[in-house]
């Protein structure tokens, strides 16, 4: 094996990696355009509503700053619940392996859609929309040396 590693995906970092795909997109422009209208509209009428419409504004400028993230995180802590917890990765020339107590898996590379580098993480799509996040706390010092041989063997 090339790569050997306990799988140890938290719900913050799936949390952050869905922010990342919200924020990176027209939807996360969207979302700012929306919050800065929304926080511009409170301060110039705020003292001219009834409560009611304090109450609206107040949550229209949360919406995407406050109640959208918290939703975000209690969908990733779902998600994570179903993630087993005694899984190992391995990775190597013939492809990726996937080992828990009651099964194992192998994903040869001719399968993989795709590899993202993010910040804190690195992602190795198995479909277009899924996909193995292996985060810089699993990867300690390996994280270049690492994705330098998974997008190696994704080209080929």
């Amino acid at each position: 094996m090339k790569y050997k590693f306990i799988y140890e995906t938290k719900a913050f970092d799936l949390w952050k990696l869905s922010i990342y795909g919200v924020y990176g997109s027209m939807v996360g422009v969207f979302n700012i355009i929306f919050t800065v209208a929304m926080v511009l509209l409170t301060a110039k009428f705020w003292g001219e509503v009834n409560i009611f419409i304090k109450i609206l504004l107040i949550i229209a400028v949360s919406l995407f700053t406050v109640i959208q993230p918290v939703a975000v995180y209690m969908r990733a802590k779902r998600h994570i619940a179903t993630v087993p917890h005694d899984m190992e990765i391995g990775f190597d020339d013939n492809g990726i392996y996937i080992k828990t107590k009651n099964e194992n898996s192998e994903l040869k590379w001719n399968t993989i859609k795709g590899v993202l580098k993010k910040q804190n993480m690195i992602v190795i799509f198995t479909t277009t929309k899924h996909g193995l996040m292996i985060t810089n706390q699993m990867l300690g010092t390996e994280k270049e040396g690492f994705y330098k041989y998974v997008v190696s063997q994704v080209k080929k």
